[in-house]
Parts: C-alpha cells; structure tokens; sequence
C-alpha cells in the first residue's frame, strides 16, 4: 500500500508540473502575440508570414518544439529579418534558467544577501528590515525609532526595495517627509541611498533615474562576458524605472554608444523620448566601460548563477552604483530582439537534449 502511494504521489506532482508547464508556454505565447499586435498595429512594424514560417520551423528542428516560435516570431518583427541563433524568451526561462542557474540564481530576490556576498562598495546598502530585525549595511542592531534618522542622516531621499520584487515593483522611494512611522509595513528588503544621476541622462529625464542592464555571461571556460546592454529611462510621472513604462534603448557593448532608436514597453519604436523629445543617436554613456568591468568582476564571484542581469547607475561623480542584480529569469528578450543574437557562440539550444540527473 505504501508503494501505491507513493507512486499516486509521483503522478500527482507529474501532472501538476505539466498543467504549470502549459501555463508557463501559454503565458509566454500571449505576451508575445501581443507584442507582435503592437508593433504592426502601431509601430508600423511588420509581419512576413513567409519568416513566420521560417521561425516554426527552426523552434521544431533547435528548440524541439513550436511552443518557442512565438517568440521567434516578435523577434523577426522588431528586427524585420530572421536570425539563426536566437534564444527564446520562454525556452530561456524554461531550460537555460533551470540548467545553467537552479536555486543558486535565486539567492538574488534576499537583497540583505547581495553585500554579503559580494563584499562590495558598489551597492548603496543603507540598512535591511529582514525577518523582524533592523540593522545597518554593517549588520549593527537599529532600533525602530531610529532607522529614519539612519536612514536620511546623509541623504534626502532613500530607496526601499522588497524581497523578491522585479521589474520596478515592490519599490518605494521616500523623502524624510514621506517616511513611514511605523518600521512593520516594510517587510523583508533593502534600504539604498538614492543615487543622483550623471547629468548626461538628465537630457532624457530629471525625475527620476535612468539605469543601465548590463547581462554577463559565464562561459565554460569560467570567463565572463558582457553580452547585452540598454538603458532603461523613465516616464515623467514614474519616480523610479519600471519595466511597465520605460523606454529602452541599446546601448554598443563595445563603446557604450546608444542606438538611433528606443523602444516603447510595447516595443513600438521611436527615435526620440517621448517627454523630453531628446534624440538618441550620437550619445555615449558617461563610463560604460566602468560599468562593464564592475559587473564582470562581481559576476566572478557569483560564476554558479551563470547568467545575470546588472541594474547599474552612473552617479553625478561618474561613480558606479549596482542597484541590484537579477539571478532568475532576467530579461533577455528585448536585447536578442534589437541586438541579438547575443548567446549564439554558448550551446544554449543544446542544453534541452541533456539529461538532467535525478
């Protein structure tokens, strides 16, 4: 009786993973129809079914699979040709994710654990509120009536991002006015200095601040790459970057130079940002190079996560800040739509015929 439990058990969890699995690629293929939708409907973007064709085809014969063709498919919107060595969005998450990253890439959603980790200046950790205890950046007891004057002792304006949170969600920004009274409603995360931008990206924005994501890469070899780069510039109304408003532009890995066009979240694509009306083209990010080589050797430290995604800040010193990093599901879509392939040289879309051990 003991082994027919067990194996009812085993085909409960089999058929529970599967129904996620299909939720997982159903998901994934809305999001990118819809993309697909608004770049031809308002992007004047548009679709060649013959390269539709093209993308089926090749998710089949590299991928295993058409569940992967639709984001083949937006890829070859944006980019208006199709490209051999593309990774999609969902087989990223699906397979690279799993093989290459495990749990080691989700130690990044306990932001208390980045400087632990990392030993590093670069984060602008201020204190922690995890699991009931207040503490500075170097793990010294706070007391709840004093973590604001910790807090803005040397700042006008801090951050607080929660565990777990992405995409510019779960992120507050706060002045000593704004400041909460009560210490509970924070939760688990991390208190940052609000960093002040380098001037150059104020011709786009002056509200809030712009950030760059920086993806690295470890090869088998143990060396680190950077792979992918673009800014991430706020709206107006936005007081800090969220993915569900920012404009995007790719930034030359090689030269820290912008791309003549961004991209609306929607992927609709423009020249210029849409509040400052400042073009893109010509401008060079103040110390990209500082930037990359930050990431890179921080990625060292952390090889098992093999793939990371750097939300990065050039201050008004020309200083570094890493904001955070992204160890789980980091974008990567946008960068192999508008500059990719990027992964094309790593054997990615070998890893789903692997046998992964019991």
């Amino acid at each position: 009786m003991a082994e027919l439990g067990s194996t009812a058990k085993r085909l409960k969890n089999v058929a529970a993973s599967a129904a996620s699995r299909y939720a997982y690629h159903a998901l994934h293929k809305r999001q990118a129809w819809q993309l697909i939708d608004s770049m031809t409907s308002r992007g004047g973007l548009r679709r060649d079914d013959a390269l539709f064709e093209q993308c089926d085809a090749y998710a089949r014969d590299v991928f295993g699979s058409d569940k992967y063709s639709p984001w083949l498919k937006a890829y070859t919107v944006l980019s208006g040709t199709f490209k051999e060595g593309w990774i999609p969005d969902n087989y990223y998450g699906a397979v690279v994710v799993e093989r290459l990253k495990g749990a080691y890439g989700a130690v990044s959603d306990c932001k208390a654990i980045s400087n632990r980790l990392f030993h590093t200046d670069l984060l602008p950790d201020v204190a922690y509120a995890v699991n009931g205890l207040l503490c500075t950046a170097s793990l010294d007891r706070i007391e709840p009536g004093d973590l604001k004057k910790h807090l803005f002792d040397k700042t006008e304006k801090v951050v607080f991002k929660r565990d777990s949170g992405g995409q510019g969600k779960s992120v507050s920004v706060y002045d000593a006015g704004s400041f909460p009274h009560e210490t509970t409603v924070f939760g688990n995360g991390v208190f940052q200095s609000y960093i002040v931008q380098h001037p150059f990206f104020d011709a786009f924005d002056t509200q809030s601040v712009s950030t760059l994501r920086l993806t690295t890469v470890v090869e088998d070899d143990l060396h680190v790459s950077c792979r992918a780069a673009y800014l991430r510039m706020p709206r107006r109304a936005d007081t800090h970057v969220k993915s569900e408003t920012a404009v995007k532009v790719v930034v030359n890995v090689a030269d820290g130079r912008l791309g003549v066009t961004g991209y609306l979240p929607d992927w609709v694509p423009v020249t210029r940002h849409p509040d400052s009306n400042e073009a893109f083209a010509d401008h060079v990010v103040p110390n990209f190079q500082g930037c990359v080589e930050a990431c890179v050797a921080l990625h060292r430290q952390m090889p098992f996560a093999r793939t990371i995604g750097w939300d990065v800040v050039v201050d008004q010193d020309d200083r570094v800040a890493v904001m955070e990093w992204n160890g789980t599901h980091n974008d990567i879509k946008f960068s192999e739509a508008a500059d990719g392939p990027c992964f094309a040289d790593l054997g990615w879309q070998h890893l789903w015929r692997r046998t992964v051990p019991a």
